[in-house]
């Protein structure tokens, strides 16, 4: 016995260590808009195309956005910079700006405020807000033979996933695929723009139902004249403006992206390239009818086959690619299909929590002396004097901290400077959370959280009916997948973040990072235990 144990040990020594992942020509990586670590494992065992595949490879079930701006913006500027919002300045979809020329002061995320005739309403879409470098610049930098890509259903998803040197960005901007001005349009843009415009034109019947979404029929009455949880409706002729909540918004992006691919033969050339793809439709549909009916069942199954039909075309190229898939945050279901299934703290936001109560508690009912958001960033209007700031903010918080629904209240003080955490994402405390999303000049003079299961919601008779955004793990956990061919899959259940994509994906292409330059680090993607990552 012991002779056969010696034995073992030695073969157990001899074995050549672990392969190195192949190094990829082209790294996809897609990000599928309000795809919550909840809905993965609700339907993973359901998928039949597209993700049932990308489950063959690295699962990251627990991926954790640790802060807590868990809008679009802040998430996909997250997924491919390594940064928290802290880092990259993208602290929300919007923010205010107390110096900016227009009135309403308001500003998005993806723009240029500064361009002549610009206004919150009519912007020009651009990258100017990034602070760090996404990926794809850094591959760019590193050699500028790198093509990069970026097509989505939004245009702060395209464009804070494509960065500030893409050779393409492309975004859906509610009528038709478009670019900066000046950029030459790709034949297959212009082809999946005719077929999306005839789509429109002549509408589209309701989806069909798949016996398993047929079995989440649950019709919720939200207003007397709007009940959800039954079969999707249909698209009326000329309805441009609901083709978002179809799945052939999300089939017409990954043609974009496949076609992309092919024409500018991406993955063929003396550098490794990068395309991102960001799949809006999820969003659309869990911000029209929550999460957990038969819409969203619906989507999801339809996005996996589309998914499916695009890693095929990718794999008839002969490229050498992997795929990274994420989401920009997680999401919550609607309080009216909770509270029907007993889950009684779900609630929407009371009509007394607002700005508006807020600046008459504070006697600035006729000249507010706050704006913005009252479940985010809040900012001191011009209309306070320097010497009574200090005396308002102590009143604002004392106020917000004595409603019901109120869970915290930051001031700048609080947060700025703030040590990150070296805990597990899941154990950050809420002023954690909220310093990672902290960026002076841009975030709030104070900063509010709700409690968990508060929709900040309140009139549902139009547009959307729920929304993310929070600082809770509903919404900051997504699942992290990675898959290219031959990989050896397995599962790591213990939790991630987000911020770890961008330099695990620098080391599976050998491009080297300094780790001080960014707030996440490599996973590892051997089972064997033999680390992918660079010694740094």
């Amino acid at each position: 016995m012991k002779a056969l144990f010696s034995l073992l040990c030695a073969m157990a020594i001899a074995q050549p260590a672990a392969a190195a992942p192949p190094r990829p020509k082209l790294i996809v990586a897609v990000s599928v808009d309000q795809f919550s670590a909840d809905l993965f494992n609700e339907y993973r065992t359901q998928f039949s195309g597209g993700l049932k595949r990308l489950q063959e490879g690295v699962i990251f079930p627990a991926g954790y956005h640790a802060h807590a701006a868990t809008e679009t913006c802040p998430g996909h500027a997250t997924l491919l910079t390594g940064d928290y919002p802290a880092r990259t300045g993208i602290i929300a979809n919007n923010w205010m700006d107390m110096r900016a020329a227009r009135a309403d002061k308001r500003i998005y995320c993806a723009e240029d405020e500064t361009a002549p005739g610009s206004t919150s309403k009519t912007y020009l879409v651009s990258p100017v807000h990034l602070r760090v470098p996404t990926l794809g610049d850094r591959m760019k930098a590193a050699n500028p033979q790198a093509r990069i890509w970026s097509v989505s259903g939004k245009d702060r998803a395209a464009i804070m996933m494509g960065g500030h040197s893409a050779d393409g960005i492309w975004w859906w901007n509610g009528k038709t695929f478009t670019s900066f001005a000046g950029r030459e349009t790709p034949e297959i843009v212009s082809t999946v723009n005719a077929r999306t415009s005839a789509l429109i034109s002549t509408g589209l019947p309701s989806p069909f139902l798949p016996p398993l979404c047929k079995g989440r029929v649950q019709p919720i009455a939200i207003t007397a004249e709007r009940t959800v949880g039954i079969t999707p409706p249909p698209l009326a002729a000329g309805d441009a403006d609901h083709f978002n909540i179809r799945a052939e918004l999300d089939q017409a992006t990954l043609d974009i992206a496949a076609g992309i691919v092919d024409s500018q033969k991406l993955g063929r050339g003396p550098a490794t390239d990068l395309i991102a793809v960001g799949l809006s439709v999820t969003d659309y549909v869990g911000h029209s009818f929550g999460t957990e009916g038969p819409e969203m069942c619906n989507q999801l199954l339809a996005l996996d086959q589309a998914l499916g039909r695009f890693l095929d075309r990718l794999d008839r190229s002969g490229v050498a690619y992997a795929v990274m898939l994420s989401a920009d945050h997680g999401g919550h279901d609607i309080p009216e299909r909770n509270r029907s299934r007993a889950i009684t703290d779900d609630q929407r936001i009371d009509a007394g929590l607002s700005i508006s109560a807020l600046n008459a508690a504070l006697g600035h009912a006729d000249k507010p002396a706050l704006t913005g958001d009252i479940s985010g960033d809040l900012y001191l209007t011009e209309a306070v004097a320097a010497s009574d700031r200090d005396k308002l903010l102590s009143e604002a918080k004392t106020w917000l901290q004595a409603r019901p629904q109120v869970a915290a209240v930051f001031s700048d003080d609080e947060l700025q400077g703030a040590a990150r955490p070296t805990s597990p994402p899941e154990l950050w405390t809420l002023r954690e959370r909220a310093a990672a999303s902290f960026a002076k000049g841009r975030s709030g003079d104070l900063v509010v959280l709700l409690k968990p299961r508060v929709i900040p919601i309140g009139d549902v008779s139009k547009g959307y009916i729920t929304t993310h955004g929070s600082a809770w793990d509903y919404d900051r956990r997504v699942p992290i997948l990675f898959w290219w061919h031959g990989v050896q899959g397995f599962e790591q259940p213990n939790s991630v973040r987000t911020v770890d994509i961008m330099p695990t994906l620098a080391a599976l292409i050998g491009l080297p990072l300094r780790p001080s330059e960014i707030d996440g680090q490599c996973l590892d993607l051997d089972p064997s235990g033999a680390s992918t990552c660079p010694a740094y």
